[in-house]
């Protein structure tokens, strides 16, 4: 009898291996972990500050759509440092007498400029320009900041605007 385990056999071990390991550790600390909740847990976390509101406050769309741009431009990071890794390697450019090397500046140089085009898209757009609030309107809101702090601030900005 051939007791050999095939490549996806190995596999298939490791991974029923790591979700026992995952369930054992879940249902280990589900049967240890202390069921005391009090109001303080039960709060919004706010990174260690007090909250001001409820979670569910509505925030500005432009968040969104700079979280956007950001995750875009970080995955052209992701694809640019393996290309210049590979791209650095003279052995394989000269394999192919230049086609190789050639082939890829084009496409990266492509690549970086549709990634351009989409920046300068959001730039026309007006995405990433933010709107500043205007000091006396804010004061109006319902802010934890007292509104002597933004008088002072009127204050400052009046005087520099008649010098």
């Amino acid at each position: 009898m051939d007791t050999n385990i095939s490549a996806f056999g190995e596999v298939l071990i490791f991974i029923i291996g790591g979700l026992l390991f995952i369930i054992g550790g879940l249902v280990t600390s589900w049967i240890i972990r202390p069921d005391r909740p009090n109001d303080e847990k039960l709060e919004t976390y706010e990174s260690g500050e007090q909250p001001l509101s409820s979670a569910w406050a509505r925030f500005n769309i432009r968040f969104y759509i700079i979280a956007l741009l950001f995750v875009l431009f970080e995955v052209e990071i992701v694809f640019l440092f393996p290309w210049a890794t590979v791209f650095g390697r003279a052995e394989l450019v000269d394999q192919t007498d230049g086609l190789w090397g050639w082939f890829a500046l084009i496409e990266m140089v492509v690549f970086v400029l549709v990634l351009a085009l989409g920046l300068a898209w959001a730039w026309a757009r007006g995405y990433l320009e933010w709107p500043k609030t205007d000091q006396k309107e804010a004061a109006s809101y319902n802010s934890p900041v007292p509104k002597e702090l933004y008088e002072n601030i009127n204050r400052k900005y009046s005087r520099n605007q008649n010098l």
